[in-house]
């Protein structure tokens, strides 16, 4: 390995890439039952990829490849598996994920390195704000990161305010993992109980699960508002449970770095190619390093964007910009284009609106049709605002659905569901019924 591989030659970093690629091709073709069939039908050999730019000889592996062949894709006998986690189905029905001894200590690995680069040391307290159970990768990859990394950590699980403070009070908490909504309700039980949190032991978050900035890198209304609140220094991190591998900020936050000893990215068009340089594309990953369940070209349904120029912390490593959107989740609504995080960034920005869903269906004529559902605790002149609001930030305006409170906060919260429902795409739904 490397010494300070994020700071390597381009040629240096594209030499180790090309060597685990090697590496991860011999391992799948003698032991992925999924990866052993699809060299065989598509005739071609190991030897036929030999450096990352070969990768485009195969075809993508998609989130319905793993619904529909989830045991293939693993590579060890069930003997040597020692955690199972799952997706959480934001696509679809959740996908098992195996990991062995050596895949829980690459995603020691991973997370240490991303704490590091958000600028967490060994004399930090780090505090888990998220769950730990309910098959939940990233909550153990927190833990083993902080436990690898020599910091400690304090978990607490989401939400309750009010031991969350307790523990930053109690254990001088200085590093918050977090949902960056959660703050702004930390903040708010704060300011409603007398807690001094500006002159608090906290210096930071990373934040996960919602953007904090735009693609020009620029605080979001959600991360501004925060921020004007509190100001602690707010880090994004991207991850998922297939990659088992994060992109975060450092303190420039000019994107997430990429580990390329971990992960191979590529970011594609519709037809699965390449994009132009600073195009805006899907993110497809190929594992390295993983021993239970690798994946090839495996594509997230995310569209990013890359950066590739150095930055200035001295990290050469290619940048992700934050998630655009989903790619299955475009909506396309009386001749816009639209993502539900646009949409989310504006509902955001008007005050008092309190909870929100989006959801998307099909009309009558067969095309999207957008929905907001919002309390009916609204008043009718509030509502007037807020398509006024909707209609001169996307130069569209959805139709507002009103909820009692209750009904809103259980699609909000759903039972088995481990984060807070923002966006329900129907479309599927309603072609079906």
């Amino acid at each position: 390995m490397i010494q300070n591989i994020e700071k390597a030659l381009t040629a240096e970093i594209s030499n180790l890439q090309n060597e685990k690629l090697l590496e991860l091709i011999d391992f799948v073709t003698q032991y992925s039952p999924y990866y052993k069939r699809l060299f065989a039908d598509l005739g071609i050999s190991k030897e036929d990829i030999q450096t990352v730019d070969d990768l485009k000889k195969l075809p993508i592996t998609t989130k319905d490849d793993l619904q529909a062949y989830n045991d293939d894709f693993l590579c060890v006998s069930k003997s040597e598996i020692v955690d199972y986690v799952t997706t959480s189905g934001t696509l679809g029905k959740p996908v098992t994920f195996a990991l062995t001894e050596k895949d829980l200590q690459r995603l020691a690995y991973n997370e240490a390195t991303s704490f590091e680069t958000a600028g967490v040391t060994k004399t930090d307290v780090v505090q888990l704000t998220t769950t730990l159970d309910r098959r939940f990768m990233a909550g153990l990859a927190y833990f083993l990161g902080t436990r690898k990394l020599g910091a400690a950590m304090v978990r607490v699980g989401s939400g309750i305010p009010e031991l969350q403070w307790d523990s930053i009070e109690r254990f001088q908490s200085t590093y918050l993992v977090v949902v960056p909504s959660f703050l702004l309700k930390l903040i708010s039980y704060a300011e409603t109980h007398g807690i001094d949190y500006r002159n608090s032991s906290v210096k930071a978050a990373i934040c996960i699960g919602e953007p904090l900035r735009d693609q020009d890198f620029n605080l979001n209304t959600l991360g501004s508002k925060i921020k004007e609140k509190w100001d602690i220094d707010l880090y994004s991190t991207y991850a998922s449970t297939e990659m088992s591998t994060a992109f975060t900020e450092c303190e420039e936050h000019r994107g997430g770095h990429h580990r390329p000893e971990l992960i191979i990215a590529e970011i594609l068009d519709e037809s699965g190619n390449a994009v132009e340089e600073g195009e805006v594309g899907e993110l497809a990953i190929t594992t390295l390093g993983i021993e239970a369940m690798p994946l090839l070209r495996y594509t997230t349904g995310d569209m990013v964007q890359a950066h590739t120029e150095p930055c200035n912390c001295g990290r050469t490593t290619m940048r992700l910009s934050p998630v655009l959107g989903r790619k299955k989740h475009m909506i396309k609504y009386k001749g816009t284009t639209l993502y539900p995080q646009s949409v989310i960034e504006v509902l955001t920005s008007f005050e008092g609106l309190g909870m929100y869903i989006i959801e998307v269906v099909i009309g009558d004529l067969g095309t999207d049709k957008l929905l907001i559902h919002i309390s009916d605790s609204l008043s009718a002149l509030r509502q007037k605002e807020l398509k006024e609001h909707l209609r001169a930030n996307l130069r569209v305006v959805p139709d507002l659905v009103l909820n009692s409170k209750e009904a809103l906060k259980a699609k909000k919260f759903p039972e088995m569901s481990r984060k807070p429902i923002s966006f329900i795409d129907s479309r599927e739904t309603t072609h079906s019924s």
